[in-house]
Order: structure tokens, then sequence, then C-alpha cells
């Protein structure tokens, strides 16, 4: 099982591209909320603000479940191991809860990037060790390439894209998967289906969206500065949605709308 579907892990608060009092004043209300899930990255250049937020939270460090992501231009042994510390300092934090690749090289060598995220784990800088946007081969490598455990593939992951082979993957490997861009960065409102499958359930489209992500076994991150929609987003606990709703929301796969791809991210891998 996913180590983020602990207590309430499993819905985390993604803090990008949030920075500045936007950033703290939106950690503050989540974690007033409830959350006590959060995720950032060195690439988000906003660890610094987060870890001020985490601070004036002022939470038990046992209850707070933080990940952070390694740049790909710190994938070098001379910075690797520097650039997590400095995370860790900027974090306000002796180790992260999780600690993330954030993309596979872009020579697809995945192996020497994996071995450093093994250093950073046996030096106690992170709890646990995971990557992001690894595809089903990368995922099959890391698993045969690594000694520790690794607890996440987090990955895009929404209703409008076909994901089906990274869930096979996960089931395959152990490798659990979390979502970004969990609402496909609003596009999934433009499909009615959710809102009135909401009607049933007394719950809004986005809400139907994230409970079908928690039904899938994958772990969601969504970001807010409004708190409504803050609120929304943690309150998908409370019902399940049958079969049948599932189903139907399963048949949108097929739109295979992709937000980030080459276009976005010219060193993406060939996504499955």
């Amino acid at each position: 099982m996913s180590v983020y579907f602990q207590k309430t892990y499993q819905r985390s608060f993604g803090t990008f591209p949030l920075k500045g009092d936007e950033l703290r004043d939106a950690m503050l209300i989540a974690a007033e909320i409830g959350y006590r899930s959060f995720d950032t990255a060195q690439m988000y250049e906003n660890e610094k603000e987060t870890g001020a937020a985490l601070k004036e939270i002022a939470l038990p460090r046992d209850e707070v479940f933080v990940t952070t992501k390694v740049n790909n231009s710190n994938f070098d042994e001379t910075r690797f191991l520097g650039s997590v510390e400095q995370s860790l300092k900027d974090l306000q934090l002796d180790q992260v809860d999780v600690l993330l690749l954030h993309w596979p090289p872009a020579d697809g060598n995945i192996e020497p990037s994996l071995k450093l995220l093994e250093k950073a784990r046996a030096r106690g800088l992170t709890r646990h060790i995971g990557v992001s946007n690894y595809t089903v081969k990368m995922m099959r490598d890391a698993k045969a390439m690594t000694e520790a455990p690794i607890v996440t593939n987090q990955v895009e992951f929404h209703p409008l894209l076909n994901q089906d082979k990274l869930l096979a993957a996960a089931i395959e490997t152990g490798i659990p998967l979390a979502s970004y861009c969990s609402v496909a960065r609003g596009k999934v409102f433009e499909y009615p289906l959710f809102a009135e499958i909401g009607e049933t359930y007394g719950k809004s489209a986005a809400q139907i969206v994230l409970r079908w992500i928690l039904q899938k076994g994958v772990s969601i991150n969504t970001m807010s500065t409004k708190r409504k929609n803050i609120q929304d987003n943690f309150n998908v606990m409370d019902f399940t949605l049958s079969n049948i709703d599932m189903a139907r929301i399963d048949a949108l796969t097929a739109t295979n709308y992709r937000i980030v791809n080459k276009d976005l991210v010219p060193f993406a891998p060939d996504f499955d």
C-alpha cells in the first residue's frame, strides 16, 4: 500500500506554482482544514517559503508529511546530496518524508540518479524515496536497480487520460502512483458527467474526479488558493462511487488529454 494512504496523507496539498504570501496563506488554510501532507520541489523555487509556512503552522513533526523533488540539473555526483541538504535547510527540516527524482534523465539512463537517491536515504536525508514521470519500463527497471523500496511514481493522472498501463505496472512492481494535474487544470469541468454524478452524491464535480482517482488506488495532489476549493478537495473521504459511476468515468479516459507532454517539457520521456 502507498505510504500516502496513511492518516490523511492520500490528500496532499500541492504548492506549485505558489510563492510568497499567496503560498503562505494557502498552506495555513490547508493545515487548518486538515491537510497534513505537503508537496513541493526544487524546481518550484518555493521550498524556503514552504518551510516558513510549515514553521508557522507549528504542527508536531510526526503529524506532517513532506515531499520534495530533486531537479534534474542536480542529477550529478557533485551536486545531488548538496542540493538535498539545501532543500532541507530551506524547508527547516532534518529530513523529508519522501524524496523524488522529478523527471527521468534526458538520456534515459535512470540508474545513476537512482543510486544517488539511495545515498540520500542512507544518509538519513529522507525517510522514503520515489520517482516522478517514469514510464512502465522505467518503473520495472527502477525496481530492479534499487534496494530500498520506491514508494511512489508521481504522474499526471486524471479521468481524461488513460493511464491503465501505469496502473498495471504499479500493481506489478509494487510502486504506487500519485497524481498531479488531478483535475486536468480545470479541463474536466468541460464535461457535464462529473456534475451530473455529483448531484447523486451531493458532491461537486471536482470531488467526484478526486474520489475516482482515490478509488483507483492513486493518492492525490491538489492546489488552490480559495478556502472553499481547498475544503472541497479535502472532503472526499465520506462517500464511495458505485461501480457503475466508476465505469462511466472510466469511459472518458479514451479522450487521452495530456497536459504535460514534450511541447511543455521537451525532455519528457515517451509516455506510455
